[in-house]
């Protein structure tokens, strides 16, 4: 009697493996119509860095075209303007070519420098940062393409500008072949500031006043002479990536130019390319993730 009471107790402690079935022990055709587990989906391959670049370019191009051609019309109106006024102060020589020079590129820096900044910055402020943060293409494209975009529209009004200014100068035109390289890599210098502006700055505002700044900046310390200058304005005009443009572009207004200083001119611009293209890359990996 004590063993057969012992033995209903560890029976209702046990646990009631007779009541529930192993899988192996379910019928054969339990499992016929039943779903299969989901598996998620996988993901595209990223886009490569060098079609990504030309697909942004393309529609920053196409977008800004409408927009931007008035605004170039501006920049090299304000350019002319410019050196028409300094040629009531200006007669020749080394000047005119600092004026000539310095007014054309600071077309590039209208351009280039102050829009893209404004941009970036508008971007930020209305979330269309979140709009490139969802598409598979690497951040550096994306600020590439906006600046090469850009940098696209000083070419025709930087080359009006100069051939009006040998004109009203008196300068030669022989050397106005240095522009193609004067405006890329100029453009890519002030276009990799201007977007670095834009990305950091914390409000649209602030982006825009930095903007302007830094063309206000271009256009005291690029297109007066720097003979004319203290010495303390001309290290802080050696610090701006234009600089080194204005300076590639007026020494091919001399009689015999050194090309070997207009080489070190334009090697000096594309390495502070390089380096605020990387900053702009940077900034906006930041600001997107934010």
């Amino acid at each position: 009697m004590r063993s057969r009471s012992t033995g209903a107790v560890r029976a209702a402690l046990a646990p009631d493996t007779a009541a529930t079935p192993g899988p192996e022990a379910a019928p054969a055709g339990a499992t016929e119509g039943r779903a299969p587990a989901a598996r998620p989906a996988p993901l595209a391959p990223g886009a490569r860095f060098f079609p990504a670049l030309a697909a942004v370019y393309r529609a920053q191009l196409s977008r800004a075209r409408v927009a931007r051609i008035p605004l170039l019309f501006v920049a090299t109106f304000q350019s002319v303007g410019i050196m028409i006024l300094m040629r009531g102060v200006v007669d020749g020589g080394s000047e005119a070519r600092a004026v000539v020079a310095g007014s054309s590129v600071l077309v590039v820096a209208f351009v280039a420098l102050n829009l893209l900044a404004q941009y970036f910055g508008q971007l930020r402020a209305g979330g269309g940062l979140d709009h490139y943060a969802t598409l598979p293409v690497p951040p550096a494209s994306v600020v590439l393409g906006a600046a090469a975009a850009y940098a696209s529209f000083t070419l025709p009004g930087t080359l009006v500008t100069a051939v009006f200014g040998c004109l009203l100068f008196g300068l030669p035109m022989g050397g106005l072949w240095i522009l193609a390289a004067v405006v890329p890599l100029a453009g890519a210098a002030l276009a990799g500031l201007g977007a670095a502006l834009g990305l950091l700055a914390p409000r649209q505002e602030l982006a825009t006043l930095a903007g302007q700044l830094g063309m206000s900046a271009a256009l005291l310390l690029g297109v007066l002479p720097p003979e004319r200058m203290p010495a303390l304005i001309v290290w802080a005009r050696d610090l701006l990536p234009s600089t080194y443009g204005v300076e590639a572009f007026a020494r091919t207004f001399e009689p015999e130019p050194d090309w070997a200083a207009v080489a070190l001119d334009l090697g000096v611009c594309a390495a502070v390319g390089v380096v605020s293209l990387t900053v702009a890359t940077w900034a906006y990996r930041r600001a997107s993730v934010r």
